[in-house]
């Protein structure tokens, strides 16, 4: 049944008469699925409600951060707790060292960390690191695989740059992308065509191990190891975006899943309970070139925001020292609520495939298998479009693009996952 939307419809048009297509977020827009965007206004756990008081099992959690869910108890009694002792100094505080000692207990191959407020400053000084650390010019990524707006990563990515079809975008300078090699993602053939015709001028990989920005696509067999093994050998800086994945996938990322060590990390507000926040990390030799102790400058008044070390460290203690219990649950549900959806497709006779890492997702209206930004295009966006109508209408919140994984947190249940398969099973009937 259609939801009733007019205070959300109000909103936005007052929002768009003062903020760029009324949105601070591209695909909050909803352009990619053709219906209005609600206005959210609460979240309890697995829950949020909008504006009109309709209410929805979300399964975007702010794009991952929210493992717990929302309003997770601890993390708000936390962060309320901060704020009595004020917001923000600009200077040094005892929670930023308590915060990177979660953060690097639980990823080895971390020795320093360096918080920043955002996973975009977080990629963006990760590269300039690399650079510092090599001496040297060239970046590779890979196809719809998104580190960020910075100028520089704006060359083929995903996320909100696929789901509008935009290629780069404007204001993006030649002489700045033309640093950046953009390959296809599980290519190791092309990835050593790649060293060889830019024999020692590479300061950097970074790659997203499971990608979230063409929905979700994982690694395929050894590719993580074959790239550990090449920038190795060629003395280039491997860099992990855990943005998403980082204690998402596992506790200690997707490098703990695969077994693979990068040379630099980034992370994204996972870390931060939600709050805004990011941070890059790695081996003690790299990091010491940052500034005050070396010559790569990078800074922030909010870097180490009091509020985001408390809701942070309030979070990772819980899925530190409930780990054992949290991970093979969100393991069990995820597969749970995939299998059942796909199962549902299959049964009505609508072309779908699926990939899943852990308890982030995505459903592609393609037969499949998605393993690259050029199979996730093959993927039908208008059918995707209406079932995701469908399932608003429904009351499942799901992201509200193609090109965009899912995740289940903590706080959902059985019965939401129930729900959502009758759900699933109601629209591909339709």
């Amino acid at each position: 049944m259609p939801r009733k939307l007019d205070e959300s419809r109000r909103l936005q048009k007052r929002a768009e008469q003062l903020i760029p297509g009324g949105v601070n977020s591209p695909v909050r827009a909803f352009k990619a699925v053709g219906c209005e965007a609600p206005f959210i206004v609460r979240g309890q756990g697995s829950h949020i409600w909008d504006a009109d008081g309709n209410e929805y099992i979300d399964y975007v959690g702010s794009w991952g951060p929210l493992i717990l869910g929302h309003a997770e108890p601890s993390v708000v009694e936390a962060i309320l707790s901060a704020a009595v002792n004020g917001t923000s100094f600009g200077a040094s505080t005892p929670s930023e060292a308590d915060l990177a000692e979660l953060v690097i207990e639980a990823f080895p191959t971390v020795q320093k960390v360096r918080f920043v407020s955002s996973g975009t400053e977080a990629t963006m000084s990760a590269i300039r690191l690399a650079r510092a650390f090599t001496k040297r010019k060239y970046v590779i990524k890979f196809e719809g695989c998104y580190h960020g707006h910075a100028d520089s990563l704006l060359v083929k990515a995903g996320s909100g740059i696929a789901t509008l079809g935009i290629p780069g975008s404007a204001g993006v300078l030649e002489e700045i992308s033309q640093f950046t090699i953009a390959l296809p993602f599980n290519d190791t053939e092309v990835l050593e065509q790649a060293f060889s015709k830019y024999r020692h001028l590479i300061a950097c990989v970074i790659v997203e191990p499971v990608v979230g920005n063409m929905g979700c696509v994982p690694a395929t067999g050894d590719y993580l190891a074959s790239l550990r093994t090449i920038t190795q050998r060629e003395k280039t800086v491997l860099i992990f975006d855990e943005v998403m994945t980082g204690f998402r996938v596992a506790y200690g990322g997707a490098q703990e899943l695969y077994g693979i060590k990068p040379d630099l990390t980034t992370f994204g507000k996972i870390i931060g309970g939600g709050l805004p926040v990011g941070a890059y990390g790695g081996r003690s030799e790299i990091m010491d070139l940052v500034a005050p102790l070396g010559p790569m400058y990078q800074a922030g008044t909010l870097s180490g925001n009091p509020l985001a070390m408390a809701a942070g460290i309030a979070q990772l203690k819980i899925l530190r020292d409930k780990k054992s219990e949290i991970y093979p649950r969100l393991e069990s549900l995820s597969a749970k609520l995939v299998e059942g959806v796909a199962a549902a497709a299959k049964d009505a006779g609508v072309p779908l495939s699926f990939q899943r890492v852990g308890s982030m997702f995505t459903w592609f209206f393609n037969p499949g298998p998605v393993t690259d930004w050029a199979s996730a295009t093959k993927s039908d966006v208008a059918a995707f479009g209406r079932f995701f109508r469908k399932m608003l209408d429904a009351g499942i919140y799901l992201p509200a693009s193609q090109f965009e994984a899912a995740f289940l947190s903590a706080a959902h249940s059985e019965e939401d996952i129930s729900k959502t398969i009758d759900a699933a099973r109601a629209a591909f009937r339709k």
